[in-house]
């Protein structure tokens, strides 16, 4: 029989309603009006597509095939092709279009048609009604009405639990706040901190239970406000599309605070300025108001010190009587120096703001290496020794005193160079970093006690990796991409765009930005 033939199986468009256009557009009309085979193909192809969306499992439309072969899976929504099997992303549509001459494609998350030529979402009566039959009954055909009882009648096999727990899948975006942020013009820097407080378990718990009485609070452009809202945003939508941080910009832009002043302006900036703002500023909208002096030992009972800070030792030993001074300071973050590390190890890898590098390797350290050249080891320094009355050679050492319960740390890839000309240079080393972060080494009960048997210090200096921050690129032309854990999957951030990531793709990362949990609360 000729393809053309009419048959049993012939699929029919959908007859004009009353003040209802018989196509979705135009283009969808001149698709309809080609032979009976084009129609059937189009038709059949959809319930196809429908079935992936609704019946199979849902990451599977999710998941994309790049132009350049690269397969990615994103919680945005995909399109797949109506006229072959491809899925593409948003990026890739014109290029595939314009490669096949396809200009038909179905969202992935609503199964609604989207037409290339009009760039829009086109309702279409046949599509359409397939659509709703698809999602109303599960089946296409809708009028084929089922009794009651079978329809609600118990089922011994499917009612087991173990069936349940087999067969269901756990909410994707509303359940855990999966969602990229726009960016508003380079304001990446913004939005890889914004996306590691979003899924920081203590500031979500705070944000989401009323933490921030956000109806109570008179203050202009409040930032915590800002926050709040955006919690609200993330984890109560079902949305998956990019958020627009408007109210934080707004707040950040009229910030009187001329310690970050240079932060204000609509060009790239550096993500750990931006982290140390908006924690100064979460601090004064939600404790006691006063900023943190540099060296003291502030405390505070905010949700921001309870999260971020900690406290540091450093113990000076004088080398004539012995005497030691301790003294104690908070930290929000710790800043570790790449560069002393690489240049002893000559393997140091610079560029500078025109692009140009020297001395490109693909020679490595450790974060663990990192940390003891600043929380181990110890350096030389001279200092007024009241025991001695005298100015006297000592040895200074730096432990942890107290570790937060989530940990910043900062690899210190930006060099700032003075003299004639001014110039500012990025280390590239790559610093490799672990999952489970051991941190008890670098505290001060493990300088001055045996703690090999007291397993539960142990686990309390335990942590692991929740988020990591990315700056790609030379310094002035650069980009931030971040990497968030929910669960036990990783997820990469760039803006707008939300993509499952491999463990893999995160150790691999050349870090720039370090937050691990304590793991009795990750």
């Amino acid at each position: 029989m000729s393809a053309n033939a009419a048959s049993s199986k012939d699929h029919k468009v959908k007859e004009p309603q009353p003040g209802q256009p018989m196509y979705g557009c135009e283009h969808v009309g001149r698709l309809f009006n080609q032979d009976q085979a084009t129609i059937n193909m189009s038709i059949q192809h959809y319930k196809t597509i429908l079935r992936a969306i609704f019946d199979i499992n849902p990451i599977l439309p999710q998941t994309a095939k790049g132009m350049d072969g690269q397969v990615v899976t994103s919680l945005t929504p995909t399109y797949l092709c109506l006229q072959c099997p491809s899925t593409l992303t948003e990026e890739d549509l014109s290029k595939h279009g314009n490669k096949k001459s396809h200009r038909f494609y179905v969202e992935s998350r609503s199964g609604a048609l989207y037409c290339q030529m009009c760039d829009d979402i086109v309702w279409d009566p046949t599509f359409e009604d397939l659509r709703l039959k698809k999602l109303g009954t599960g089946s296409f055909f809708g009028s084929r009405k089922r009794k009651h009882e079978e329809l609600f009648a118990p089922d011994p096999v499917k009612d087991a639990p173990q069936y349940i727990s087999t067969n269901t899948t756990l909410a994707t975006c509303k359940a855990n706040g999966l969602r990229g942020i726009y960016n508003a013009g380079a304001t990446c820097y913004q939005n890889v901190v914004l996306q590691s407080f979003l899924h920081n378990p203590i500031l979500r718990n705070f944000y989401l239970s009323d933490g921030h009485q956000s109806g109570s609070c008179d203050t202009p452009h409040c930032l915590s406000c800002a926050m709040d809202d955006m919690f609200q945003e993330f984890y109560a939508s079902e949305t998956t599309n990019g958020y627009t941080a408007a109210n934080i910009l707004s707040g950040f832009w009229i910030s009187e605070k001329k310690a970050f002043e240079n932060l204000v302006a609509n060009k790239e900036q550096d993500a750990h300025e931006f982290f140390q703002f908006m924690a100064e500023e979460l601090h004064e909208r939600n404790g006691d108001g006063k900023r943190p002096e540099i060296g003291s030992e502030h405390t505070c009972n905010c949700i921001i010190h309870q999260t971020y800070y900690g406290k540091l030792q450093t113990s000076t030993t004088c080398q004539n009587c012995g005497g030691v001074t301790n003294q104690a300071q908070s930290f929000l973050d710790l800043s570790v120096p790449l560069e002393n590390l690489t240049q002893k190890r000559g393997k140091k890898n610079l560029t500078n703001g025109d692009g140009v590098s020297s001395a490109r390797t693909q020679n490595s350290v450790t974060l663990q290496e990192c940390l003891d050249e600043e929380y181990i080891k110890s350096d030389k320094c001279e200092y007024r020794c009241q025991n001695c009355n005298s100015v006297q050679q000592a040895r200074r050492q730096t432990s942890i005193k107290k570790l937060p319960n989530v940990l910043s740390i900062q690899l210190k890839r930006f060099e700032f160079k003075q003299g004639r000309n001014d110039r500012a240079q990025k280390i590239e080393t790559p610093v490799q970093f672990p999952l489970q972060l051991n941190m008890l080494p670098y505290t001060t009960r493990a300088r001055t006690q045996d703690l090999k048997n007291d397993y539960e210090l142990q686990r309390s200096c335990t942590y692991d990796l929740l988020c990591v921050v990315v700056h790609v690129g030379d310094m002035d032309t650069g980009h931030y991409i971040s990497y968030c854990r929910v669960g036990d999957q990783w997820f990469a951030f760039n803006d707008h765009k939300v993509e499952l990531a491999q463990k893999s793709d995160v150790l691999n990362a050349k870090a720039y930005l370090l937050f691990y949990i304590v793991r009795s609360l990750s």
